[in-house]
């Protein structure tokens, strides 16, 4: 079905939860484990119906945060989403508590039911104010970012159009850009301030109710982290802070010989090449008839999968007015149908879209066709987020149909972005962390942690008191802080199983797809060391895993100069 035929009525909670309460008794008074499953399967079927309106309704707010209905409706599914939750957990209580366990286990799965306990640590009724305030103030960033735009050269533009002119080849034009933007983060500065300050209470707030010193073990239970805790994450980190700081400061050093500056600037950062990055070729619409191509040249599986978006209309990916600043990919799960959201700005980072999201809608597109339950469907995030960010490599032969002459160009600068990337998910991750241990913290101490990071994951930054940016406030703009607590790990970790994925592609392309096909068809029915370890790959906080990553695309980058 088509994205602009799927029908949308508000979610009917009354009927919800009576259809909830027959489903949890049907469970208790279930003579086998057959019955508990059937019933179980029924309310499977029932949450996907659900759970389609709302993300319809997300969307369509998204799309456009101007739509007063879809504004309401998305309001809606705020406040409801809590107790959709905890009716969930009703029945998932009655599962763990059945005396059928064992032949459940056999029928579903081991991993099924750590999930679900998992999922129980993550509310409880007594939260459920807390948890729809919290949803209420990510809202409201969104729609505060959302309003966003700037000056420049006498018209209006939404902030994600500043991009192409951060990539400007004229150091100037970089510098007003970036300027630009911080004037309107500094003109909002008590807004984002006070909702940053109202968000680390709230969860806080939740994390205590469950019994918790802090928000961070909860955070983790809501991320699904079924093979790893705060331990691994901060043994990878201070893995990337000794082995792969180095390596990218030697990667920005290269950068500052070759565009001539004698010393890099923020505004500089994403330069890498003198005379401008590489960009697409051709118009939005000639971007989206590449990307096409591309899929259905990839695989069988790509081919079937890229002509079910295109045809669906499952994608949306211009910048306009009053759209959600960003990009997404979610699925209506009702239709089988993964959704790709962005705000495309006329640099590299619009084919990145139909790479790394589509990944993501791959990956979805396959598993659903599977049968998997709800709670299998999807592995952890840092494995969906493998499924993106390999297939933004494994589509490297056909990358010419985008850049044309500057394809080399746009694969060196990939790369090395790529490399460059990962201290800073690190970065924003430690920052996390330590905002929710010490949730007191004032607006200035907060910056001045984040200054403190800059110094250990970034060295070679310097912000030549550029507004906003200068008083370490930067991290402001960083949407996941606000909307997805604790998540920006995960993209350094699958990035680090991509590079894997790439340097295979590179000796075997065949043997690397028919490996990654295995890792997203496998959904979530392993965990992400399970998942790696079939791959054939390394978990990246495995010791020594960084410095062999880093070194092996070091040698890359030495071996293919432009």
């Amino acid at each position: 079905m088509k994205f602009s035929d799927m029908p949308y009525t508000r979610p009917d909670m009354e009927k919800i939860r009576a259809y909830s309460r027959e489903i949890l008794e049907k469970i208790q008074s279930a003579a086998s484990a057959g019955e508990q499953a059937e019933a179980y399967l029924a309310y499977e079927a029932h949450s996907k119906e659900v759970n389609t309106l709302c993300s319809l309704a997300y969307v369509r707010h998204s799309i456009d945060t101007r739509d007063a209905f879809y504004a309401a409706e998305n309001d809606y599914v705020d406040a409801i989403s809590p107790e959709l939750q905890e009716l969930g957990q009703r029945i998932n209580l009655a599962l763990l508590g059945s005396s059928f366990r064992k032949e459940l286990e056999e029928r579903f799965g081991k991993l099924f039911f750590t999930n679900l306990e998992i999922s129980i640590r993550c509310m409880k009724p007594e939260i459920m104010d807390l948890m729809q305030e919290e949803n209420r103030l990510q809202s409201e960033y969104q729609k505060l970012y959302a309003s966003a735009m700037v000056e420049w050269e006498g018209e209006k533009l939404p902030l994600p159009k500043l991009g192409a002119f951060k990539e400007s080849a004229d150091r100037a034009v970089r510098r007003a850009a970036y300027e630009a933007e911080g004037r309107w983060f500094d003109g909002h500065r008590e807004e984002l301030d006070s909702l940053f300050d109202k968000l680390v209470k709230v969860r806080t707030a939740q994390g205590k109710a469950m019994g918790y010193d802090n928000y961070l073990p909860l955070a983790y239970d809501r991320l699904g982290r079924n093979c790893y805790g705060e331990e691994k994450v901060a043994a990878f980190r201070e893995q990337i802070a000794r082995d792969m700081v180095p390596i990218v400061a030697r990667v920005k050093e290269d950068q500052r010989r070759r565009i001539g500056v004698d010393k890099l600037r923020y505004y500089d950062d994403v330069l890498i090449f003198p005379d401008g990055n590489a960009r697409p070729q051709g118009t939005s619409d000639d971007i989206l008839a590449a990307g096409r191509e591309m899929y259905r040249s990839l695989s069988p599986e790509t081919a079937e999968f890229v002509d079910f978006l295109y045809d669906n209309e499952l994608l949306d990916v211009l910048s306009k007015e009053g759209k959600a600043p960003g990009g997404y990919c979610t699925s209506f799960d009702a239709y089988k149908a993964p959704f790709i959201f962005s705000n495309f700005n006329g640099t590299s980072g619009d084919v990145d879209v139909l790479t790394h999201e589509a990944g993501h809608a791959f990956a979805d597109y396959r598993a659903a066709r599977k049968g998997y339950l709800s709670s299998l469907k999807s592995p952890t995030m840092e494995a969906c987020e493998v499924h993106s960010m390999s297939m933004e490599f494994l589509t490297a032969p056909w990358h010419e149909l985008f850049f044309g002459p500057q394809t080399r160009r746009y694969e060196v600068g990939h790369c090395a972005d790529s490399l460059i990337f990962i201290p800073y998910g690190c970065m924003v991750d430690e920052f996390q962390h330590r905002m929710y241990e010490r949730p007191e913290l004032t607006p200035e101490e907060r910056n001045r942690v984040w200054l403190e990071l800059e110094a250990k994951y970034r060295p070679w930054i310097d912000f030549d008191n550029l507004p906003f940016y200068g008083r370490g406030a930067g991290w402001q703009r960083q949407l996941h802080i606000y909307l997805y607590p604790l998540y920006y790990i995960d993209y350094c970790m699958a990035q680090t199983v991509a590079l894997q994925f790439w340097m295979a592609s590179l000796r075997d392309r065949k043997d690397a797809w028919k490996r990654y096909l295995t890792f997203a068809d496998a959904g979530g029915t392993k965990t992400f060391e399970e998942l790696v370890a079939a791959a054939g790959l390394k978990v990246p906080y495995a010791p020594g895993c960084i410095r062999e990553v880093g070194e092996e695309i070091s040698q890359w980058l030495d071996e293919n100069p432009l």
